[in-house]
């Protein structure tokens, strides 16, 4: 009997078969959009348009006035991108809690709790758009541009605030998907309401928060921190004021502001599947 000089082979072996079958699912989904090219192209363009054309709305707001709420359309520019890019990515990958609602009344995820492994992963590996990417590219495409045309004090600070407000961004918009997947354990088919906090909070965040009315401060800024997204980092890199009696580093916060939001979405998460009887009840 022989065994292996290398110590470290049996974690490896273990961590590679933990994650194969959620490789081999996303991997089989790629193939099969890459491979329908004429579809995939019509996906990708038709994202990329609905992605310019929001681009375009916001610049012909902007361009309409000096300022809004303190905010050109050189430092929109940075909001919007911002705001974009992470809930582009967020979408890509978290998207999918869009479909639970399909996956419930068709018994569908009744399989997903017959297999060894978490139900979130394998709903989020279930299936892969790559047609968002192209909204991706928007966001990034206007965040790159905002950087450029904006006068920004670049140092190590300036950098670690910016990457951290893209992870954090990114985090908190991942959250919300998995919020709102938890919840349609109980709505079923309330995906209206869950969109107004997701795909209205994802509007919220490419705007200037300082033209919020109160409620919309207190919603969109705290209990979904939507204004952590992109608005508050942006004012901390530009040296722009927040909300009143906010101070000049807030921006810093939005790690904190995605831990929060995770927090309440694994509770409405695991709320929801201990609610769940299956598909007959």
């Amino acid at each position: 009997m022989t065994t292996s000089s290398n110590p470290s082979a049996g974690p490896r072996t273990l961590h590679g078969s933990r994650w194969t079958p959620y490789r081999a699912v996303l991997g089989s989904r790629v193939r099969s959009q890459a491979s329908h090219r004429a579809s995939f192209g019509l996906d990708l363009g038709s994202s990329l348009l609905v992605g310019i054309v929001e681009l375009a709305e916001v610049a012909v707001l902007f361009t309409s006035v000096s300022a809004i709420g303190g905010f050109d359309l050189a430092a929109i520019l940075l909001v919007f991108g911002l705001a974009d890019l992470c809930f582009s990515v967020a979408d890509m990958v978290f998207g999918h809690c869009d479909n639970l609602p399909e996956y419930v009344r068709t018994g569908r995820l009744d399989v997903f709790y017959l297999r060894p492994q978490p139900l979130l992963l394998q709903l989020v590996t279930s299936d892969v758009s790559l047609r968002r990417l192209a909204r991706a590219a928007v966001g990034l495409v206007a965040l790159v541009v905002g950087l450029a045309v904006n006068e920004i004090a670049w140092g190590p600070g300036a950098v670690a605030l910016l990457l951290l407000a893209v992870v954090s961004g990114t985090a908190t918009f991942s959250a919300m998907f998995v919020m709102a997947g938890g919840l349609q354990f109980f709505l079923v088919n309330g995906a209206e309401m869950t969109n107004a906090f997701v795909y209205g909070g994802r509007y919220a965040a490419t705007q200037p928060g300082s033209v919020w009315g109160r409620p919309l401060v207190v919603v969109f800024g705290f209990f979904f921190p939507m204004a952590f997204t992109a608005y508050l980092p942006v004012t901390t890199l530009l040296g722009l004021p927040a909300f009143a009696g906010l101070p000049g580093w807030v921006g810093w916060a939005a790690p904190v502001a995605a831990v929060w939001a995770w927090l309440a979405a694994l509770l409405a998460w695991r709320t929801g599947v201990r609610h769940y009887q299956g598909a007959g009840g």
